[in-house]
């Protein structure tokens, strides 16, 4: 089971992890089991556990160490034995340091560590990597297959990835949703990490398609097809963060409470995985 901790608001981290009893805050309206306790017997992969609030990071050691926790609400304490592997692209050694992460739970989680190199250490990944997410794109956006080109694929290793696999993932998809004609739309608006700006009219928009020059009328569902697509895409890249810093918002330059309306109005809710 896998839970990404950078995508979890900060007030219900310990709900998510532990769960809570019916009634135990407003909106408790039934008794959760939390992640631990559905992982029980198995394994519990949290994927960017840098994120955790330093609060949570004590209960957090003792389910580690004792297998034991309480639900929000419940006085019972229960038993647990899951297998964790944490993942991070944060330096944890600095976060022990700045005193943002715990040094008990710092060396807890650091029995086994393996070191992932940056996709710009080992750029021989990327024809791999990207041949993959093309698959993966086309098949979930219902598009032809699409020809990588030996100057997308420059334009591809030129590049030195900040975002890692993530990045380049959500590149391939953007550019899939904006080429056309079986091929890419890499360019710079693409390769480094910016996302297109989709803020006009939602009729009678003549909107750049392909290669220079080649250039196709929208009718105004393939707009709001190709407006969503790019929200979700600059979800996905800022982790669902939606306001402030590195926030899918600031991606689109775009006001949150603006963002918040587009999602309700587009149907755009995150699933829990």
């Amino acid at each position: 089971m896998r839970v990404n901790c950078g995508s979890i608001p900060a007030e219900l981290f310990e709900s998510e992890f532990f769960g809570h009893a019916l009634g135990s805050f407003t909106g408790a309206l039934r008794d959760r089991e939390g992640r631990f306790q559905l992982a029980d017997g198995g394994t519990l992969f949290l994927d960017e556990v840098g994120e955790i609030p330093l609060a949570l990071q004590s209960k957090l050691l003792r389910v580690l160490q004792d297998g034991q926790f309480e639900r929000i609400g419940d006085e019972k304490t229960r038993k647990v034995n899951v297998r964790v592997v944490a993942a991070t692209n944060r330096e944890l050694a600095q976060q022990v340091e700045a005193g943002a992460f715990r040094r008990d739970l710092y060396y807890r989680l650091n029995v086994f560590p393996m070191r992932v190199p940056a996709l710009r250490e080992r750029k021989e990944d990327i024809r791999p990597l990207a041949a993959h997410f093309i698959r993966l794109s086309c098949a979930r956006l219902n598009r032809s297959p699409v020809e990588v080109t030996g100057d997308d694929l420059n334009s591809l290793m030129s590049y030195d990835w900040p975002g890692n696999v993530r990045e380049l993932q959500n590149v391939i998809e953007r550019a899939i949703i904006l080429g056309s004609h079986g091929r890419l739309r890499l360019d710079s608006d693409l390769i480094g990490g910016r996302v297109a700006d989709t803020r006009t009219a939602a009729t009678g928009v003549i909107a750049e398609a392909g290669r220079a020059g080649s250039r196709q009328i929208m009718r105004a569902e393939e707009l709001e097809r190709l407006e969503r697509d790019n929200i979700v895409a600059a979800l996905e890249y800022a982790r669902w963060k939606v306001s402030g810093a590195g926030s899918a918002a600031e991606l689109l330059g775009m006001n949150p409470s603006t963002l918040t309306s587009k999602m309700r109005a587009l149907g755009i809710k995150r699933s829990r995985s």
